[in-house]
């Protein structure tokens, strides 16, 4: 690290609100995001915070739409993720300081905010305060649309809820050329694909189908053929058709990691290969996304992480030796 990058993570520990802030970040991704953290520890130490704190703030708004006080009703949801994502974007558009917690209107709740952290970030690598906004009207569509009738349609909410995670990234990995945003946006959105394919069955307990009308009704498949749970041949023709879709957007991506930073390039790498062999496995398990979540083995991700790992810090200890 230079000796700048070495003042950066020096100033975000000498700060408690800001330590204590990207730690619950990073306690986020480390449990929620396997795939996504292990990517994260091929960057430079100093760039990891950053990563942390864009998946906290994700992470963190999915699980009041999904996950936190799960007996609440839509309607106090929707009221708590529109108070905490406002007082994001009020305090960037005011340039004032994050407030220490997030206990405005859970008090019970005795973890850290992730949004003191979020707002460094933002503020460190000047991310566009729309990119925020367009996410957190994804996320208040999960609390009142349960389905897309055409491919496009999903691509709204798709936007707001992974494109723009892309998008925000970026500046922080380092891109060589303006070219590299539209890559960067379609990686966050083949993500996004993949999420939907692995959580079928997750997604449709809760409620919603991200799988389109028109992709459901062209073989034949409804809601309450799904929700039996039964995988016959009109779901695997319906699930290889989005497989191939997610695919191919994918691939279409990837030569987009060229245009990063090199010390960025094996982080994104891992993540896509780990992405992809998501939907290896689902077609490996025969499709059987209904009943269960499938996921890429422990000793694969090891595998394809450790030889990433190994070739990045040999990377980096070349310079230090000449």
């Amino acid at each position: 690290m230079s000796v700048a990058q070495d003042a950066e993570l020096a100033a975000i520990a000498a700060e408690p609100i800001l330590r204590r802030s990207y730690a619950a970040a990073r306690k986020l991704n480390v449990e929620h995001g396997r795939t996504y953290y292990l990517a994260t520890l091929l960057l430079p130490a100093w760039k990891r915070p950053y990563v942390h704190a864009l998946y906290g703030f994700a992470r963190y708004a999915d699980d009041i739409v999904d996950s936190l006080d799960s007996q609440l009703p839509a309607a106090e949801r929707a009221a708590w993720l529109a108070d905490w994502g406002g007082r994001l974007v009020d305090t960037l558009r005011r340039g004032a300081d994050a407030g220490p917690a997030d206990r405005a209107r859970h008090p019970d709740r005795d973890d850290v905010s992730v949004l003191p952290a979020v707002i460094h970030t933002i503020r460190r690598w000047d991310l566009p305060v729309g990119y925020f906004d367009s996410f957190l009207a994804s996320m208040a569509m999960d609390l009142t649309v349960t389905g897309y009738d055409t491919f496009d349609d999903l691509m709204t909410y798709v936007y707001g809820s992974g494109t723009v995670i892309g998008l925000q990234m970026l500046p922080v990995l380092g891109p060589s050329s303006p070219a590299a945003a539209p890559y960067a946006g379609d990686l966050g959105t083949a993500f996004q694909l993949i999420n939907f394919l692995r959580d079928v069955g997750e997604d449709l307990r809760r409620g919603r189908v991200y799988l389109p009308r028109e992709s459901m009704d062209l073989f034949g498949v409804t809601r309450e053929k799904l929700a039996t749970g039964v995988v016959d041949g009109a779901v695997r023709r319906l699930l290889c058709h989005e497989i191939g879709r997610a695919r191919e957007l994918l691939r279409g991506a990837t030569p987009g990691i060229r245009l990063l930073h090199p010390t960025s390039r094996d982080c994104v790498w891992t993540a896509a290969r780990l992405y992809g062999g998501i939907l290896d496995e689902i077609e490996k398990a025969d499709y059987q996304v209904l009943s269960r979540r499938v996921a890429v083995s422990t000793p694969r991700r090891l595998s394809v992480a450790g030889g990433a790992l190994l070739r990045s810090q040999s990377r980096r200890l070349v310079p230090r030796q000449r």
